[in-house]
């Protein structure tokens, strides 16, 4: 479809009357550390949508609409799509490069990553990996980009060139995982060993297996300040929390069902978990007390999210469902962040 046509296809009965059904749902959540505050049509947006990214200068949000092949760009202030990037196979993970004005994309479908100008979005360059390049992330730096993809590796990558710089080897294919900003390790999710793996990203090696009792570790964040390494698991669903110097297991909850996300809101010392049974689950972190405060409705399978402190909105991507066309939906904390 051409993506003129794709951009903002939405009737404005049916987008009124949808954020007004999920206000009103939301209104009655316990109690509303989440109030939902905007619902940014996404257009005709068929299938799965996976991970986001941010362009803070440009106040845009990169959505990784998998099954739709496409990558909508929305333009926060004016709430609306304003361009998409389109002819690519099954986008998964997104990153943005200040440092180079530079838009990466993790393709599934042929194990590419390909590298788009923030200005215009036009395309830089490509990289194939293989097969199922997956999360992307980005050094504290802006210097180098981490892609999970294949049987069990994590890409290295030059920022501003987007070269191979090497891989890291892992048992399985990598989930989520996380960079320590302070120090060398990465902590990867391998759900198919049921471990977290943590390697040492200067030597190429990993250094430590951690194994789970639990099946489908998927989303992964951590807290620096509480030295915690935050992982959910879909079966059954729980919040595990270890201890970032050896794994030990601090604590383990129920949340909800069919996670893909979760971030910890450093200011309130709140975790944000996103589920694709339609509710974000609100924990409170107080020391090593963890306590499930909320739950606040969203939207059937909207699996994924991205917490941006540097605007302080929670952004969760409702996939077209029911009748419902696809769309982001923004909610704002409840209360000031205290950092």
């Amino acid at each position: 479809m051409s993506k003129f046509k794709r951009v903002a296809i939405v009737s404005a009965a049916v987008a009124a009357f949808a954020f007004e059904l999920v206000e009103a749902t939301a209104q009655v959540a316990e109690p509303m550390t989440l109030q939902l505050e905007a619902k940014i049509p996404l257009g005709e947006v068929a299938g799965r949508i996976d991970h986001m990214a941010v362009d803070l200068a440009r106040r845009r949000l990169f959505v990784a609409e998998l099954g739709n092949n496409t990558v909508g760009i929305v333009d926060l202030d004016a709430h609306k799509v304003v361009h998409v990037i389109d002819g690519l196979t099954e986008p998964q993970g997104v990153a943005y490069v200040a440092s180079n004005d530079t838009l990466y994309v993790a393709n599934a479908g042929d194990g590419s990553v390909r590298r788009f100008g923030g200005k215009d979005y036009s395309e830089a360059g490509r990289l194939d990996l293989g097969n199922d390049a997956d999360n992307i992330r980005v050094d504290a730096a802006g210097a180098e980009v981490f892609v999970g993809y294949g049987s069990g590796a994590l890409a290295r990558l030059d920022a501003a060139s987007g070269a191979k710089v090497s891989d890291i080897r892992l048992k399985a294919h990598p989930e989520s995982f996380q960079l320590d900003p302070l120090g060398s390790r990465i902590f990867v999710n391998v759900p198919e060993m049921k471990e977290i793996a943590v390697v040492d990203r200067l030597t190429g090696r990993q250094t430590a297996s951690w194994s789970m009792r639990d099946v489908g570790n998927f989303p992964m964040a951590l807290d620096r300040e509480g030295q915690r390494v935050l992982v959910i698991f879909r079966s059954p669903p729980a919040l595990g929390v270890f201890s970032m110097l050896d794994g030990a297991v601090v604590t383990r909850m129920p949340t909800c069902g069919d996670a893909d996300d979760v971030f910890l809101d450093v200011g309130r010392r709140r975790i944000y978990v996103s589920c694709g049974e339609g509710v974000v689950d609100v924990f409170a972190v107080r020391g090593d007390a963890y306590e499930r405060i909320a739950r606040v409705p969203t939207a059937p399978g909207a699996r994924t999210s991205l917490f941006v402190p540097e605007l302080d909105r929670l952004f969760v991507a409702a996939r077209a469902t029911f009748g419902q066309p696809a769309s982001i939906l923004v909610f704002k904390p409840d209360q000031p962040s205290l950092k």
